[in-house]
């Protein structure tokens, strides 16, 4: 079941704006984001570009009423279906009660974002649009890490998660994703395709993890690139300037000087976990949005000897704009840059001795 925005449903009667749509005799609910998916074409479409093999044990989120399972146990060995609405479990128990699927589907009554996943080869979903990013991290946080998942997201965030260096969607939510997995656009869908029609339309998504996958502290990651996005088209030298990000990092230098001993090995070559990874989940709260026609804050540039109650500032200044040009990255900005580039960064910065989290 795919979702539009989410909007308060209207009690009452059913004419006017209070009409509900149904299927099966289930009212459906837009503040549950559901939209059911009416083309059976679509539908063939999406299986077929899963790739799914007969020995595959299938994750769907919001089944609904059953339209993509269907197919879905026809191409899969099993199918594990995960459904927050339990109208719609009863439902969907009803469609294949006595069918030669029966036994290959289980139906787990709960929220996908708060229930412990099964195993699983492939997702196939057709998601309330409302989860997408915290979704999305679950799911690169699951292990073992699954063959891949063909994820039906709002158009504008599955844009944002393709995005490129250099595109105008390009933004923190991009590198995060592009991180944990290669992720390819399938195909758009109009919102004519659901009944009953969002008010935006949607794409289909492939993500495939990497694996192994990168061996990082996250919430490091997070720290630097939350940075460099603040304001992603002005230049690296000017945004590590800043008197706040100075301040910031000053005192997380300090603070890893004393413990240094203590906590290098929680630092430096960090295992992910699945709490790690889900700091980037937060990464649509800034869209991308370029900041620039702003006007700057005052504490924009550390004056020599302004440090804001941090001792010798302007020397930690400089060390900060070293670690910038050793890297060649004083007159880089942000929207131009990959995730080899920022991982290349943050190993530099490190070096140095200078942390993001903390």
């Amino acid at each position: 079941m795919a979702g539009g925005k989410v909007r308060k449903q209207k009690r009452g009667g059913t004419g006017g704006g209070g009409h509900q749509h149904y299927q099966g005799g289930v009212p459906f609910e837009k503040s549950k984001g559901q939209h059911i998916l009416k083309n059976p074409m679509l539908v063939e479409t999406i299986v077929q570009k899963s790739g799914i093999k007969p020995t595959d044990v299938v994750l769907e989120i919001g089944p609904g009423t059953g339209n993509l399972t269907k197919k879905l146990l026809e191409a899969a060995k099993s199918v594990v279906a995960v459904e927050i609405d339990p109208r719609m479990v009863l439902e969907l128990q009803r469609r294949f009660q006595g069918t030669a699927h029966s036994t290959r589907l289980k139906v787990i009554n709960g929220d996908v974002l708060r229930c412990d996943l099964p195993y699983f080869d492939i997702c196939v979903a057709n998601i309330p649009y409302q989860i997408s990013s915290p979704l999305t991290f679950k799911l690169l946080s699951h292990r073992p890490a699954f063959r891949c998942a063909v994820i039906m997201f709002q158009r504008e965030f599955a844009m944002r998660l393709v995005a490129n260096p250099g595109d105008n969607l390009y933004c923190r939510l991009s590198v995060n994703t592009q991180l944990l997995a290669r992720v390819h656009h399938l195909l758009k869908v109009g919102r004519n395709n659901f009944r009953p029609p969002p008010k935006v339309d949607s794409s289909v998504v492939r993500i495939e993890p990497r694996k192994p996958p990168p061996s990082v502290s996250f919430k490091e990651w997070d720290g630097l690139v939350r940075i460099c996005f603040n304001r992603k088209n002005k230049t690296l030298g000017s945004l590590f300037r800043q008197k706040t990000i100075i301040t910031h990092l000053e005192k997380n230098y300090k603070t890893f000087q004393a413990l240094q001993a203590s906590l290098k090995g929680s630092v430096d070559g960090n295992k992910e976990s699945e709490d790690d990874i889900s700091v980037l989940a937060c990464a649509t709260e800034d869209q991308g949005m370029e900041l620039d026609g702003e006007k700057d804050d005052e504490d924009m540039d550390l004056e020599d000897g302004d440090a804001g109650g941090c001792c010798d500032g302007s020397s930690f200044k400089e060390k900060l704009l070293d670690v910038l040009q050793q890297g060649d990255f004083m007159d880089k900005r942000a929207s131009k840059l990959t995730q080899v580039d920022f991982l290349y960064l943050l190993s530099l910065f490190h070096q140095a001795g200078i942390h993001f989290s903390g």
